[in-house]
């Protein structure tokens, strides 16, 4: 069923892509044909987000470990509660393409219109308490000071879940800001059906968000790697610490790679300075900031900072100037993720989690979760937050 839904769909998904040629089933070389089996399977569909970075293959792994594991796995923390994060996160760095995808599979699942509500900023009319803590938090993760500030929606257990949410959509809202088109739906579509045809989606989206793939299944697809620092939210769950560690190893090595040293220095000095408020209208900060590079590679540095701190503003003519002088579309695809990942985890370094100790360590096995400290009142309304549709 997966894969008969992915092949009548494709023609209208690859019209979604902009920037790259995505490349097909038919010719996708093993690493490509092993993810998109895995997409498919688990995901329905050729979602645009991994499509369009299939030009790349180890990053297009990573970034289907990462989605996989941390929204599609079964976890502690529901489904409807992790598209509320999706949902949240995605209104945050104004990605409209992932609000209303995020928007429509919540409204797939659960009633109660808390998916539109956290879409339109009105996080505080949602009536579900478990819902509207768990939303609030996620808008709240994506800025330094609000995050040390909100309490945390779930015990250590269950928030490491929601952190991952939050940050594969802090990687992957940059990434569809540049690439994806600003709606999954065709520009032709009058206003007034969208609502239709969004809910339809979510219904259609509902069989495959409804399984709870098995933790751990995307794992092989790329090599083992330590868990760096600035991704440590995620020690205590083995599954999410290896998919995170193995994606971050991967397009660390795309970056260096194809991002040139001096570029990645300016943008990480940026980032560690960075407290994730919205740098503005205007885009002379980066002008400033690239003048520091020598004039080659201030393309590269324009696109790599945007990419990082302001994804939405990037437009055709910035691209166009980093293509003159670095043509094809796997530069363009690991330059964008490396910056985006790397924005991406300095999110994710700000959300206040209580690290693993030897006394608060779960016995057993590292991938041991320990259920029972979660509330079984926020599991069951993880699970279903107002009743199934």
């Amino acid at each position: 069923m997966g894969r008969m839904l992915s092949r009548a769909t494709l023609p209208g998904t690859l019209s979604h892509v902009r920037h790259v040629s995505v490349v097909r089933p038919r010719t996708a070389p093993d690493l490509v044909a092993k993810v998109y089996a895995h997409v498919e399977r688990d995901f329905g569909m050729l979602a645009p987000p991994m499509l369009l970075h299939s030009p790349a293959p180890v990053t297009l792994a990573a970034s289907w470990m990462m989605l996989r594991e941390s929204l599609l796995a079964a976890g502690l923390a529901g489904r409807p509660l992790k598209e509320a994060v999706a949902t949240a996160v995605s209104r945050g760095n104004a990605c409209p393409y992932c609000v209303d995808v995020h928007q429509a599979t919540m409204d797939g699942l659960v009633r109660g219109g808390h998916a539109a509500l956290i879409a339109a900023g009105r996080v505080d009319d949602i009536d579900d308490p478990a819902v509207r803590r768990v939303a609030s938090w996620a808008l709240a993760s994506g800025t330094r000071d609000a995050a040390a500030r909100h309490e945390p929606p779930l015990p250590p257990e269950g928030l490491r879940e929601l952190a991952a949410v939050a940050v594969t959509f802090q990687y992957l809202n940059r990434m569809v800001n540049i690439f994806l088109t600003e709606s999954p739906l065709p520009a032709e579509v009058p206003a007034g059906a969208r609502g239709l045809l969004l809910r339809l989606f979510g219904r259609i989206m509902r069989t495959y968000a409804r399984r709870g793939g098995e933790p751990g299944a995307s794992l092989g697809l790329l090599p083992e790697a330590p868990l760096p620092a600035d991704l440590a939210w995620a020690d205590g769950s083995a599954n999410l610490a290896a998919a995170f560690a193995r994606a971050a190893a991967a397009i660390d090595a795309a970056g260096v790679r194809t991002v040139p040293a001096p570029v990645r220095e300016l943008v990480t000095a940026r980032l560690a300075a960075w407290d994730g408020e919205p740098t503005g209208p205007s885009r002379a900060w980066v002008a400033e900031a690239a003048s520091a590079l020598p004039e080659a590679l201030r393309p590269a540095g324009r696109l790599a900072l945007l990419t990082a701190m302001a994804s939405y503003q990037i437009d055709d003519a910035l691209i166009a100037d980093f293509r003159a002088g670095t043509p094809g579309d796997l530069a363009l695809v690991e330059l964008t993720s490396w910056a985006s990942m790397a924005a991406a985890r300095r999110v994710g370094s700000w959300i206040p989690i209580v690290p693993v100790t030897e006394e608060s360590a779960p016995s057993g096995s590292a991938s041991a979760q320990a259920p029972a400290a979660v509330p079984a009142a926020v599991r069951a309304q993880g699970a279903s937050p107002a009743g199934e549709s």
